[in-house]
């Protein structure tokens, strides 16, 4: 996916079995972002940063879908521990991850791996696709600011 496309109707499933749906977010901004596991250092940073500016990014119009491959069990276990307040799918079968471009070749500790690309879509009122966050844009402990100040 790019600047100006289309974000997908169905975005998947979340942490309890509930379809997310573009069509929920209509009207208002949504970050979408991708990471690779529930608990681990960057992926609990980057939602801990999300989490302690939920209700500035709500002033500012944008609602909050986080996605890993992590199972429903996983999502639940995590938001209970980081009291997330926004919704996490369980893209379990990386359909989500895969038709957003999250999912691929990437460098892990020097090695060439496949895996979850960290990413964060901004996408508008109308479901258009208006700023990409990837791989090492991503800065985890300030993703909520650098959201707030795009």
């Amino acid at each position: 996916m790019n600047i100006g496309d289309k974000a997908p109707e169905i975005l998947g499933k979340d942490e309890q079995g509930r379809d997310i749906r573009l069509s929920d977010y209509r009207g208002r901004k949504l970050v979408l972002y991708f990471y690779p596991k529930d608990n681990t250092s960057g992926c609990t940073a980057e939602a801990c940063s999300l989490r302690d500016h939920y209700n500035e990014l709500q002033g500012a119009g944008y609602e909050v879908v986080g996605v890993s491959k992590d199972s429903a069990a996983s999502h639940v276990k995590f938001k209970e521990k980081h009291e997330l307040p926004f919704p996490l799918i369980a893209d379990v079968d990386k359909e989500l991850l895969q038709a957003m471009g999250a999912w691929g070749e990437k460098v892990m500790y020097g090695k060439k791996t496949e895996g979850t690309i960290r990413t964060t879509f901004i996408i508008n009122e109308d479901g258009i696709i208006e700023q990409i966050f990837a791989g090492k844009q991503v800065k985890t402990k300030e993703h909520a600011e650098q959201i707030l100040s795009r």
